[in-house]
């Protein structure tokens, strides 16, 4: 094969050709296939260029296929023979029969996918959901990849050694895909997203056969020190680049080595087993499906449905338990027949009999967490059943004690706040960066973060500040460069706890782009950093510098992530977890304990902890493929409505350098299809830039249309069955997610030409004064939008230190002043009363949270002193929803002169 050819498997191109290469695959054989057909129906004048064409498909497929155990040589080689001999029938059959095999992935489970011989009754693939189609019984497919010293001829019986262990009783079934380089390796990992199980033979080459320098490029950058074709320990070194891609992966290494020694090295971290040379394929094949099987067990799913399964009388409160109160039911029974039986069976309120208890899990769940844990990154695990909400709290309750600082963007969600309330905490707000253009706020930079710690610190405060809360991603898709945002912090205060608000970005562990942006994927890398000895000099180094490292003698990474499951993976509703890497832990889990106990139901939904349970199933064995696939999708749909030449008269996705102030982007990646700009610059971003944006959160603004966000949303829902959730005064976010298919974006981008059309119409037809009309609105709606309001400070009743340059204050206090209804007064938005007072006094103090939506985040909280910014900005708000705002009674506010009689006081302080 020329090797020039090999440019579709080069991530050194583009973002999008990166993530769309397994989609790329799929239309060479749609391509293949048309002039396949072309040919067998006669073709004429145009047979030679058809020949040419399906000549140059195949040619192009090569490289991908080498790393794919589907068609595999044995077909890939009928084919080449039919084009050969212009077997244009049997070419056109075949090419048929492996085109829709792969877009189906019928593959996995027919027999018959697997032969050459084409003859006999056309078979349709079953695309049915298995409750729909078949029985459910079923041996899942994977393929392992095999990394082979051998010489090329040898690879067939690499194979056929393998699929020989293949027996009746294995619960998996796999196709053996073998490589004999370093680089090939790595190709084969991110382009296959079939692979589970990797079994590395020492003694292979570095060097792929293909031309690939993007990808020789991000190797190199994650390789150690002296890697490359001369380094004698190039199996160890692979696993490590392994885990770094797709870390949920088993690899295992076969060595003539001195095994011993090696398996109880740190090389062995990345190992699953070690075998000596190749004396035990059997026991290969075994450690490969215990591999699976691992990962595929699901402790409390599989005991839920073993209990479901049994006959077990119910005495306990609980009627729709076994679902008899159902079935027999006269008026009820269509409960039953919509959704079935065994939601019925598999209910119960007791915790025993192959059940487990989810406030003192010490079976299934306890396996169950465990497992999520592992998939997560963390060093332990919590399920939670009433959504990220319930999960913030419990943080919060379980580390924060009554007069801690918390350090936390005003901007995020409410449940935060309210869990400070609740602990008795004092937040110190921090405003996150403005995108007044837009209505919403971005997210916390690091600067302000340090100039808080700073100030706190030279005013003796800093070992009162507790914890730094930060939402990553935002609602809206900026996604912090969390190891810089710990660094930093950590370096000024080295036992400062971190929770990262992750309830919008659980997929980004299975994504080797976004992992390093996570709280988790972060902290793993700085548990690595502070025990180089390398970093010890580097810290020494920086000691006396403008920008000083943490001291790693010091350092204690304490690290809560909250990740509701339900948002980005296959869960019910209301499914959350929290992730826990904390060195400390053992001296907050008391507390931990009893936060649980309080925020927790003891009646817990079952389905929603199996469905957890499965949701951490799925994802370590084709999280990474479906992340992939919802992040091309996302990077299309965004490129669809910002090139087509009618949509983006009235539409925009809006970009990263739209989304993100240039000073936050010095990487300078503006766009994800940016002519020029290869996966390596996307690496650049994600490694040096303070903020990222997430693809898969796309901001489409609708202001040019003349819709503001809520009209548009309405407008999807009722004339094109298309649900939106967040909205902004000029905008919609779209989000896709890993349920969303290429249908669907045909369905978006249908729905957004057609309003295009009608917006055309409209104009043309109204004339001037339509357009007129139009531009109008579109001024009012892009141009004249009100500035977003700062956090002002609390009202000195609630500050320790009035004077004091640091902003917090008890807002548990002013909260629960408000339950008192003789202190509490109303002035109505528009009232003169509130000008005067602005400019007169006495100050205006907010007896509630205030959260409009959109743009959905608290513009006043209890305490708070009232600004001219805030008041300009709620004027001009046209929503109908504000939560803890009553338009007919006017602001609630807390009585200056109660609040008067208590500035001074030391009571709650």
């Amino acid at each position: 094969m020329d090797k020039s050819t090999a440019s579709d498997v080069q991530p050194g191109r583009t973002l999008n050709e990166f993530f769309a290469a397994s989609d790329a695959r799929v239309d060479r054989w749609r391509t293949l296939n048309r002039a396949a057909k072309a040919l067998a129906a006669g073709a004429g004048t145009a047979a030679d260029k058809l020949r040419k064409e399906a000549a140059a498909a195949l040619e192009e497929l090569g490289p991908l296929e080498d790393f794919n155990g589907y068609p595999g040589t044995h077909l890939m080689g009928q084919v080449n023979e039919r084009l050969k001999e212009a077997d244009w029938n049997g070419l056109a059959r075949l090419v048929q029969r492996l085109s829709s095999a792969l877009l189906t992935n019928s593959y996995r489970e027919q027999a018959g996918d697997w032969e050459a011989d084409d003859e006999g009754e056309a078979r349709t693939p079953d695309v049915l959901p298995p409750s729909v189609g078949r029985g459910q019984s079923r041996r899942p497919y994977f393929e392992v990849l095999m990394v082979s010293p051998a010489e090329r001829r040898m690879w067939p019986g690499i194979r056929d050694t393998f699929r020989r262990l293949r027996r009746e009783e294995d619960r998996f079934v796999y196709e053996p895909v073998v490589v004999g380089s370093f680089e090939d390796a790595v190709l084969a990992v991110i382009f296959n997203y079939n692979l589970q199980s990797i079994v590395i033979s020492d003694g292979f080459a570095f060097n792929s056969q293909y031309a690939m320098p993007g990808l020789r490029e991000a190797v190199a950058r994650n390789l150690p020190a002296g890697a490359g074709p001369g380094m004698t320990d190039m199996g160890s070194a692979l696993a490590k680049v392994i885990r770094m891609i797709r870390p949920e992966l088993d690899v295992f290494l076969m060595t003539d080595r001195d095994v011993a020694k090696l398996a109880g090295s740190e090389a062995a971290a990345d190992l699953r087993r070690v075998f000596y040379g190749v004396e035990e394929p059997m026991e290969i094949h075994l450690a490969i499906q215990d591999g699976i099987k691992d990962r595929y067990d699901t402790p409390y799913f599989d005991n839920l449905k073993n209990y479901a399964a049994r006959p077990i009388g119910t005495f306990h409160a609980l009627p729709i338990a076994r679902g008899k109160s159902i079935f027999k039911s006269n008026w009820i029974r269509d409960m039953g027949e919509f959704y079935g039986a065994n939601l019925f069976l598999a209910e119960s309120s007791a915790t025993t009999g192959g059940l487990d208890s989810l406030l003192e899990p010490t079976g299934n769940i306890k396996l169950a967490q465990e497992k999520a844990a592992r998939a997560l990154g963390g060093d332990r695990t919590f399920f939670v059943t009433n959504g990220t909400s319930t999960s913030n709290k419990i943080v919060h309750q379980a580390l924060l004690r009554p007069g801690d600082i918390v350090l936390i963007d005003r901007d995020c969600h409410k449940s935060h706040h309210y869990g400070i309330v609740l602990a008795g905490a004092q937040p110190l707000y921090i405003d996150a960066f403005p995108i007044t253009k837009y209505s919403m706020y971005g997210s916390l930079a690091i600067k302000p973060i340090k100039e808080a710690l700073l100030q706190l610190k030279a005013e003796g405060k800093l070992d009162r500040a507790r914890m730094l809360v930060l939402t990553n991603c935002t609602f809206d898709g900026h996604v912090a460069n969390v190891e810089r945002t710990m660094l930093e912090c950590l370096a000024i205060k080295p036992d400062l706890i971190f929770l990262w608000d992750e309830a919008w970005f659980g997929f980004a562990r299975f994504s080797p782009f976004l992992r390093q942006r996570t709280g988790m994927g972060a902290t793993a890398k700085l548990r690595e950093m502070f025990k180089d000895p390398e970093y010890k000099k580097r810290y020494e180094e920086s000691k006396g510098g403008s920008n000083p490292l943490p001291d790693p003698a010091k350092v204690r990474l304490r690290v809560y992530e909250t990740d509701s499951v339900h948002k980005s993976m296959s869960a019910l509703r209301q499914s959350s977890i929290i992730v826990v890497a904390d060195q400390d832990y053992h001296t907050a889990e008391a507390a931990f304990r009893e936060a649980i106990f309080t925020h927790s139901s003891t009646s817990p939904n079952l389905q929603l902890i199996a469905s957890i349970d499965v949701a951490r199933r799925q994802m370590e064995l084709e999280g990474y493929e479906l992340v992939q696939r919802a992040m091309q999708l996302a990077i299309e749909i965004r490129r669809e409505i910002n090139t087509h030449p009618l949509i983006s008269k009235y539409f925009h996705a809006a970009t990263p350098a739209e989304m993100i102030p240039d000073e936050y982007r010095k990487s300078g990646f503006a766009d994800y299809g940016t002519p020029g700009k290869t996966v390596a610059d996307a690496w650049k971003a994600l490694r040096e830039d303070e903020f990222f944006l997430d693809p898969t959160r796309i901001t489409v603004l609708c202001g040019a249309a003349g819709y503001d966000g809520s009209q548009f949303k309405a407008l999807l829902a009722s004339d094109y069955d298309i649900q939106i959730n967040k909205t902004s005064r000029n905008s919609v976010l779209v989000q896709i997610n890993i349920n969303n298919t290429r249908s669907d974006m045909a369905h978006l981008i249908k729905a957004l030409a057609d309003m295009s059309r009608a917006i055309d119409k409209k104009l043309a037809e109204g004339g001037e004064g339509a357009k007129a009309a139009h531009a109008a609105r579109v001024k009012s709606l892009v141009e004249d939008v009100p500035d977003l309001p700062n956090f002002s400070h609390f009202h000195d009743a609630f500050r320790d230190e009035p004077k004091s340059k640091t902003s917090e204050g008890h807002m548990r206090a002013a909260f629960y002043m408000a339950y008192d209804p003789d202190n509490l007064e109303y002035i109505k938005l528009f009232d003169k009363k509130i000008d005067e007072r602005l400019k007169s006094g006495p100050e205006m103090v907010s007896a509630k949270f205030v959260i409009p939506y959109p743009p959905g985040f608290p513009i006043m909280v209890p305490g708070q002193v009232i600004s001219q910014e805030t008041i300009t900005f709620m004027r001009k708000l046209d929503v109908k929803e504000i939560h803890g705002f009553d338009a007919a009674k006017g602001l609630e506010l807390l009585r200056h002169d109660v609040l008067a009689k208590r500035k001074g006081k030391a009571s709650d302080r």
